[in-house]
């Protein structure tokens, strides 16, 4: 099953030269520095994105969003909020995302991407780990940034948890991140689900990793 393969293979990656340890892996500085520490460029001002897959950026691909894709986006959003809200705009973010990663994955082959990660998936091009999920995430985030999307969150800078103690179940595991205006931030998870599911949008402190056995829901 899924599921269970998704839980006895836990995102396992290198840590760049931050500690290992059981911690939370935090990071100084904009969210310029992730995709310089992955050698990935960032989103260009023409909604032009450098797609990763294949595990750790292992491939890249470049994909530009539309004005027509852009339109719908912004379409979707507007449909989806029920209100004026912070917690509308993540649903509406979550439902954003959703839209681009099945719109990028009809194009580059990573609609057949499966939730979590297999070590033998490693190189495909049409599988993705969690560096490539929260980097692609952040990417799509500072899409919807730039096109004046969020009003009640920034783009944060991605970070990662681990509990090494606990064996595979408890690798080191990235996250996008949303900040939202008060200071709260969100983690934005797309690791947990297939190709063009919502992610998962739960406080920082909630998110990953005491029990993948009880994973956040998506975001509807």
């Amino acid at each position: 099953m899924r599921w269970q393969r998704m839980i006895s293979t836990a995102c396992v990656l290198p840590l760049l030269g931050l500690t290992l340890s059981a911690c939370t892996h935090e990071r100084d500085g904009p969210v310029e520095g992730h995709f310089q520490d992955f050698k990935v460029t960032e989103p260009a001002k023409n909604n032009t994105v450098t797609v990763c897959h294949a595990y750790s950026c292992k491939m890249q691909t470049r994909f530009r969003f539309t004005d027509a894709d852009i339109a719908d986006i912004k379409s979707l959003m507007k449909k989806t909020k029920k209100a004026d809200t912070p917690l509308e705009e993540r649903r509406a973010v979550a439902y954003a995302i959703g839209w681009m990663e099945t719109r990028v994955g009809k194009e580059i082959g990573t609609d057949k991407d499966e939730p979590g990660m297999d070590f033998a998936a490693s190189g495909k091009p049409d599988q993705q780990d969690c560096v490539d999920e929260s980097t692609n995430t952040t990417s799509y985030l500072l899409v919807l940034q730039n096109n004046g999307l969020l009003k009640y969150h920034t783009v944060g800078t991605p970070f990662a948890k681990d509990q090494l103690w606990r064996g595979v179940s408890g690798w080191t595991h990235w996250t996008a991140v949303l900040k939202e205006n008060t200071g709260q931030r969100w983690a934005v998870d797309s690791w947990i689900y297939a190709n063009g599911e919502n992610p998962a949008i739960v406080e920082v402190e909630k998110w990953y990793i005491e029990d993948l056995g009880n994973l956040p829901v998506a975001t509807r």
